[in-house]
């Protein structure tokens, strides 16, 4: 597990800005990893807050990660959407890359839904396809030289958010996998050899993102559910070279299933959530 030090809270200047640019209070936030950023064009879009208008907060370098903050509306929803995410390898500290999530937090998110884009490291496990996130593996070796074993705790994936997923992918037809997915540093793409390792460990898919901000959520005590776009497949699976435009393209060519599967999930989290409320009132 990432044992950084305490992190410092969110400057008060990053919070009221963005709370003031925001007309409502969205129960969930969605981070969109590399080349899903097209799903901010299939909602409808409320206010768009550029990355560099807001106070005290950073800017993303890497392609396919536009840099705004949009409130969008899905369904009868509101929903927060983080177009661009922060990386360790950009030069970024953990402060900077899980500043979104406490963000979110401060504006009372209480789901976040974190993708990306990754690298299938079996098989069976199609470019094309879309994984749930079921555990993760920190793969970075930051903290020690131990072996790492995949994380399964509720608090970093919630069952109630994979059950709404699964049911959601089964309903319109979407093919998808569980897995585990294995978090390392980059900027560089796997090599064969961490592609079979990871695979021993218990990974399913490879990338360089999302863990940071799945542990930052389960420590704020968001309810937490990550997806991944399977991109390519990990090195030495396959003869062809791996380069950051086919990832893109792959990203892209899925992103009309990505949109159905995010779109029923937030819907029925709104519903779950209203659901919620009325028992309350009945109590």
């Amino acid at each position: 597990m990432i044992k950084d030090p305490v992190l410092q809270e969110v400057p008060t200047s990053t919070v009221e800005y963005v709370r003031k640019s925001i007309t409502t209070s969205p129960h969930t936030a969605i981070i969109l990893g590399s080349g899903l950023g097209r799903f901010a064009e299939q909602v409808d879009v409320s206010v768009t807050i550029p990355y560099d208008k807001i106070p005290n907060y950073p800017r993303p370098t890497v392609e396919g990660h536009s840099g705004e903050l949009i409130l969008a509306s899905i369904g009868d929803d509101a929903v927060l959407l983080a177009s661009g995410r922060f990386h360790l390898y950009e030069g970024y500290d953990m402060e900077s890359v899980t500043l979104p999530v406490r963000l979110f937090h401060e504006l009372g998110v209480k789901n976040l839904i974190t993708t990306n884009a990754a690298g299938s490291v079996r098989k069976d496990f199609f470019p094309g396809t879309l994984m749930l996130i079921k555990g993760h593996l920190d793969f970075t070796f930051r903290q020690s030289s131990d072996l790492p074993q995949p994380v399964w705790d509720e608090a970093y994936h919630s069952q109630a958010l994979l059950d709404i997923a699964r049911s959601v992918a089964e309903r319109e037809g979407i093919q998808f996998h569980m897995g585990v997915y294995a978090w390392t540093l980059g900027p560089s793409f796997e090599t064969p050899a961490e592609t079979d390792m990871i695979r021993e460990l218990g990974g399913d898919a490879v990338g360089m993102s999302t863990v940071p901000e799945i542990w930052m959520a389960g420590e704020l005590g968001l309810r937490v559910l990550g997806i991944s776009c399977l991109t390519n497949y990990g090195a030495g699976l396959t003869v062809e070279p791996l380069t950051h435009l086919d990832v893109m393209e792959t990203a892209h060519n899925t992103s009309e299933m990505f949109a159905r599967l995010l779109t029923g999930i937030v819907e029925e989290i709104g519903g779950s959530y209203d659901r919620s409320q009325e028992h309350l009132k009945r109590i």
